[in-house]
């Protein structure tokens, strides 16, 4: 799934983000301001994630961009 960086926001400021979620969405959001392209966020547990996540089209993770 794909969030902007003001939807991501929201979810930290709603609480609907809680645990060891709100560092990886706050370091997500701090490099989106710092002027990277885009972050995921992925399940390291998961076999070839990183690899899933980036090259194919549904991905398995969530992706923050800025716009």
């Amino acid at each position: 799934s794909t969030l902007t960086a003001k939807e991501a926001e929201k979810l930290s400021s709603d609480r609907t983000v809680s645990g060891g979620m709100i560092p990886k969405l706050t370091c997500c959001l701090q490099a989106i301001k710092n002027g990277v392209g885009k972050t995921h966020i992925i399940d390291g547990r998961v076999e070839h994630a990183l690899l899933l996540e980036v090259f194919t089209t549904e991905g398995i993770g969530t992706q923050i961009v800025l716009n």
